[in-house]
Formats: structure tokens, C-alpha cells, sequence
């Protein structure tokens, strides 16, 4: 292997990042980390009509969330630019010169109605789809009428009879006959290139050698391959890895679920488990670990260990790996990141003290499973958000938890101790000598009337956090 390998991401800003082109990229990325590569990435925008300028800067924004740092592209100029591809026309169009006047390319005048007609006639006689040559061998004077009609030429590849052979890092020997394929468009009538024509100029002078893409464009490949070798540029190494399903293992789409990077950050995701996830799909690392930090993946990958079958996206698993990687993060990190969704859920963070805050997110990041659950979470440790909850509610209906509550309530009222869990426990004991209560009918009306939930952290950590003044704010309905 070349010692240096140069890889590349090359998405379109159509829409928000996808899962399997994250996934894409984190391949690519991990590859080059690994043998010690560049890591380019390439904005492929000539489809006008869908591109956006907020898509490119989502997109930027997605893989800095995610850590996918390039080596060279747009933000980190580089020897190889410009590197989006509408920066890019005039070396398209010097390539297309060559080719029209070494006679391998010709204009085609037909319709998106002709060659749909011509399409549905060879499906209808159970033939392959492909482009029959209308406009290949027209004479000048024909194709001087058609212009004279307004019609505005794509431009053709001239394909020759051969067989297309490559050897594909994750699948092995890969053959195509050209025969099947048809001449196909390299610019299309708008004078944009068309994509198989554009990627190959691109790659070959960005010295792209490897190209790590999914499974959906191998039928490309031999398109490129025939272009590659008549404008006499050397093939890249290809590896292609298979697709993301859905459970239903069909492509992974919108119907599923969420899909983008830019969903799964909305709802609390953390990059790293995010990362650590998508590597795990269609994977494999050694040691079958499931838990991998980035540079545990960037030692461990290898292509020739990618599943040639689709992987399937299971949320659940992704969902469980958030929650590890939240229980495992400092706290000070971590309720760093939970501010965005401490405000978003009606919390003035400025407001909290600072040694609380870390008191709260410390005690309960163990039952988050994403930084958005953090609402639901930390309401019991406000008074403005103190409710009861319909269990809670039930429990305290019963005659003996009343009087739990309050023998617990009168304790708090006589005494003090600067030390909250001493009086918390001194509480209880007073409770459960004065109602002989014991267990759960000791414990969960005392939860019940000071959090509004019977369920959650221990109670003595709460008590710690909420203090003497304010449980006994929660008790004062129940006396």
C-alpha cells in the first residue's frame, strides 16, 4: 500500500447528513488515520436545482460534531483545489474538449420523453435499459437540424465492446460487460458534468487512491473505470461497503425513523457514542468489543474485516451505547452539554448554582439514556416544578403513609443537623419508630411526598440536594 493513502468523502448538499454518509465518512476518515493518510473532503454541487449553501454549512457543522476532521477541502484549503465542484467547470470542460476532439464523445439531441419511451420499450421486450445509440452516429447535418429545433445537446461516452474487471478490497473480484451498460452522459445538457465524469477528474487530480463508498455505486465503478483508462489516468483502489437497512431490511429511510446526524444531535445523542456506533455497523474490531474509544477504532480498522451484507440500524443499541457513554462522561463535561437542553426544557442555568447543578447532574446522569431526558429528570429538585404524580397520589391516599410523611415532617421541624443526610436518616428512624412503618411502606410515602414520583435516585442523595427548607415547603400539604 502506497505508504501515504489519500481518501476522500464526497457528499452532495441536497439535505442533512445522512446516517450511511456519515457512516461513509467515518470509514474514509478511519482508513486514513490508520495508515497515516489525508482524510479530503469534497462538496459535489453541480446539481443546482438541490443544492444549498445552509446544507454545505449543516454539513461542515455535522462532521466537526462527530470529529471527522479533513485534512484538505472547503474551510482547510489544500494543493489539490478547489474543492467544491462548481469551483470546478473549467477543468470539466477542458476534459470534455479532449475527448470530443479525440471523437470518444458525441452529442446527444434526445428528449427525457424519448429516452424514457426507449427505456420502457426494452423493458416491455424484457431487455436490459440502456441507451441504443440514437445520436451516435449522426451526421453533421443531422445534428445541425436538430439544433435548428432548439434542442440543446448532452454530451455521450462512446462505449466499445470489453470487459470491466477490478479488484474490490471488501468484495473481492468484481467483472461488468460493457456490452450491457450503453453510452451514458458525462455533461448533460445544461453544460453541468454529470457525476461519473466529474468524480473521475476529480479523483485522479486530487491523487485520490483509494475510494471507500457504498455498495449502491459498483455499477458506477465500471463507468468510471472505462473513463479512467481513456483519459489516461490510473485507477484508484476501490472498497465498497454495504448499505444501512432498517429493521425491516430495507434501505434506511425517513420512514424508519430518524435518520441524519442532525436529528439524532436535536434529540441527545452523543458523538461519541454516535461514532462508536456507525463503526459498529457493518464492522468488526478486534477482540469483538463493543465499547470502542475513537483511537481503539482507528487501530483497529481494517476493510478486509467490513460485512459484505447490509447492517442493520437498531436504535435501541444505539440508544444503549448513549446511555454508557453519559453515565461515563465527568460531570463538569457533561452538564456543559446538558445546558442547551436544561434551557430548552424551561431551565434558566445561569440561575442554578453552579455546586448544585454538578450536585443534580452527578446524581441522576445514571438514568439518562439521552441529554434531551434531562427535563423529566430534574424536576423533582425544583419547587416551581414540584407536582404528584397519579402513583404518588394513590401511595399518600393510604392512612399510614400519611402518617409517615408526617412523623418524618415533625422530626425535620424540632431539629437540625448541618450535615443533610444525618438528618435525613435521623428523620426516618423517628418516622419508623413513631408509625412502626418499615421498607417500602417507610420509604416510598417519604419518596412519594418529597419528589412527587416513586421513582428515582436515592433518597438520601435527594434529601442532600433539595435541603431542609425545601422538603419541608413539599411536606406542609400533608399535614
Amino acid at each position: 500500500m502506497n505508504p501515504m493513502p489519500r481518501v476522500r468523502f464526497a457528499p452532495s448538499p441536497t439535505g442533512e447528513l445522512h446516517v450511511g454518509n456519515a457512516r461513509t465518512a467515518l470509514f474514509n476518515w478511519m482508513f486514513a488515520r490508520h495508515h497515516g493518510g489525508d482524510f479530503v473532503l469534497r462538496i459535489e454541487d453541480t446539481d443546482e436545482s438541490r443544492s444549498a449553501v445552509s446544507y454545505q454549512l449543516n454539513l461542515y457543522d455535522d462532521l466537526n460534531w462527530l470529529g471527522l476532521d479533513w485534512d484538505e477541502g472547503p474551510q482547510k484549503e489544500g494543493p489539490c483545489g478547489p474543492y467544491r465542484q462548481s469551483e470546478r467547470l473549467d477543468i470539466y470542460k477542458s476534459h470534455l474538449t479532449k475527448l470530443l476532439d479525440a471523437g470518444l464523445v458525441y452529442p446527444c439531441y434526445c428528449t427525457e420523453e424519448e429516452l424514457e419511451e426507449e427505456r420502457q420499450t426494452l423493458i416491455m421486450s424484457k431487455r436490459m435499459p440502456r441507451y441504443m445509440g440514437k445520436c451516435r452516429n449522426l451526421t453533421p447535418e443531422e445534428r445541425k437540424a436538430r439544433e435548428g429545433e432548439g434542442r440543446k445537446p448532452s454530451y455521450r461516452f462512446r462505449i466499445e465492446p470489453q470487459t470491466i474487471e477490478f479488484e474490490d478490497l471488501i468484495r473481492g473480484p468484481m467483472k461488468f460487460e460493457a456490452d450491457a451498460i450503453g453510452d451514458f452522459i458525462i455533461v448533460r445538457s445544461n453544460g453541468m458534468p454529470a457525476y461519473n465524469f466529474a468524480v473521475v477528474i476529480d479523483d485522479h487530480l486530487m491523487k485520490i487512491t483509494h475510494v471507500i463508498r457504498g455498495e449502491d455505486h459498483l455499477s458506477n465503478t465500471a463507468l468510471q473505470i472505462m473513463l479512467y483508462k481513456t483519459l489516461g489516468f490510473e485507477p484508484p483502489t476501490f472498497a465498497h461497503h454495504s448499505l444501512i437497512l432498517g429493521k425491516d431490511h430495507a434501505k434506511l429511510s425517513k420512514r424508519h425513523g430518524s435518520v441524519s446526524i442532525g436529528e439524532f444531535r436535536r434529540q441527545g445523542f452523543l458523538p461519541e457514542a454516535m461514532i462508536n456506533y456507525l463503526g459498529l455497523l457493518g464492522s468488526s474490531f478486534t477482540e469483538a468489543k463493543e465499547v470502542l474509544s475513537r483511537g481503539e477504532m482507528i487501530e483497529g480498522f481494517a476493510l478486509e474485516r467490513a460485512s459484505k451484507s447490509g447492517a442493520v440500524f437498531d436504535e435501541g443499541k444505539l440508544r444503549w451505547l448513549n446511555a454508557i457513554y453519559i453515565r461515563n462522561c465527568e460531570t463538569d463535561n457533561l452538564t456543559e452539554r446538558l445546558k442547551p437542553f436544561l434551557e430548552q426544557a424551561g431551565y434558566k442555568t445561569e440561575a442554578i448554582e453552579p455546586a448544585r447543578l454538578y450536585q443534580i447532574i452527578d446524581l441522576i446522569k445514571t438514568d439518562l439514556i439521552t441529554l434531551a431526558d434531562i427535563g423529566a429528570h430534574v424536576e423533582i429538585f425544583f419547587d416551581g416544578k414540584y407536582t404528584l404524580t397519579d402513583e404518588a397520589k394513590e401511595i399518600l391516599k393510604k392512612e399510614n403513609a400519611r402518617a409517615v410523611v408526617n412523623a418524618f415532617g415533625d422530626y425535620l421541624k424540632a431539629n437540625d443537623d448541618a450535615d443533610a443526610r444525618n438528618l435525613y436518616t435521623a428523620a426516618m428512624k423517628h418516622a419508623k419508630e413513631k408509625t412502626g412503618a418499615k421498607g417500602k411502606e417507610l420509604f416510598m410515602p417519604v419518596r412519594a411526598a418529597l419528589t412527587g414520583a416513586v421513582h428515582g435516585p436515592e433518597l438520601d442523595k435527594i434529601f442532600s440536594i433539595l435541603g431542609k427548607d425545601s422538603a419541608l415547603k413539599r411536606l406542609k400539604s400533608f399535614d
